[in-house]
């Protein structure tokens, strides 16, 4: 690129030099990206250090550094404990429930909540959905207790007062099961419906009123206009939603738990807590958490794959 000087000369502009110009003019946005680049280096980048623990005898006094190396050993070892095994297996089946329980959830809301019209209605809807995402999960088992409790829950009161026996929602292992993934459910189903309903303010008002000019109703609207204007959307939150098959709320988990009912409580991210932090075996428990992740990134790949087979843009 070359641009002429007041004397007429003709002076060349380096990229450095553009660089420089534009970091000049826009330094405020890089300043204001400064602190979430610092944030994303000191713990999602460096802590990767912290991993050649799951290949490491791992004592505290020695260090990273001077651990002893044993390689895969450390997870033959996990591989052979006996709560292994059914933490995985209860693992997937609370992440399988929640996602063919909870994922179709947000999407019929949105699809709801754009078909409303009355506008103080429809903003006072969403900010009622809204709410339980912010609340903590000991808040809301709190709030389950309350509601589900075998002696004194609102729900269980209300059986007994049309003579029915009351049900153990918290204290028998399958009610537990259900109960938890309907828990879930209710938190997350509101705010799962910001992205989507986005995505549908993005669709052509031009296709519904082509549709609405071919008799098509409001049903065949949604099915026919708005759902498949979305489907990109949902590919890829269904991608990104398959990649979390091997994690799991703790926090969910433990707020939910009790003595009562302990057959789907053991989870892989509970045996982290209890290898990692109250048992102190931290290369056990690192190397359960890079299992699990290798298996989330495993799955992600996967499924972006069949979604690109299919036509659809995927992740990657």
């Amino acid at each position: 690129m070359r641009n002429k000087s007041k004397r007429g000369k003709t002076v060349g502009i380096t990229p450095k030099t553009n660089w420089k110009r534009y970091f000049k003019k826009t330094w405020q946005l890089y300043a204001l990206m400064a602190l979430p680049m610092i944030f994303l280096i000191v713990f999602k980048f460096l802590p990767y250090y912290g991993l050649t623990i799951a290949f490491k005898n791992y004592k505290v006094a020695k260090g990273i550094s001077a651990s002893d190396w044993v390689g895969l050993d450390i997870f033959a070892k996990i591989f052979a404990k006996r709560d292994f095994w059914p933490a995985v297996k209860n693992t997937l089946l609370l992440n399988v429930l929640d996602l063919i329980f909870g994922f179709p959830m947000p999407i019929i809301l949105a699809l709801i909540l754009n078909e409303i019209r009355c506008k103080w209605f429809k903003k006072i809807t969403q900010t009622l959905m809204y709410l339980p995402h912010f609340l903590s999960w000991v808040i809301i088992a709190a709030l389950g207790y309350q509601l589900f409790s075998v002696s004194n829950g609102v729900v269980n009161t209300l059986i007994k007062n049309i003579g029915a026996s009351p049900i153990p929602f918290l204290q028998e292992d399958t009610w537990w099961l259900i109960t938890y993934i309907l828990i879930g459910v209710w938190q997350s189903m509101g705010w799962g419906t910001i992205i989507y309903l986005a995505a549908i303010t993005n669709v052509n008002p031009e296709l519904y009123e082509a549709a609405h000019i071919d008799g098509a109703n409001r049903w065949k609207r949604c099915l026919h206009v708005t759902m498949p204007c979305i489907k990109s959307t949902v590919v890829i939150l269904l991608i990104m939603n398959l990649g979390r098959m091997m994690q799991g709320s703790f926090e969910r988990i433990m707020a939910l738990s009790n003595a009562k009912a302990t057959e789907y409580v053991t989870t892989i991210p509970v045996l982290v807590y209890r290898w990692g932090i109250e048992n102190g075996k931290f290369s056990e428990a690192t190397a359960l958490g890079l299992f699990q992740s290798v298996i989330g990134l495993i799955l992600v790949l996967a499924a972006d794959k069949v979604a690109k087979k299919i036509g659809e843009d995927g992740l990657l």
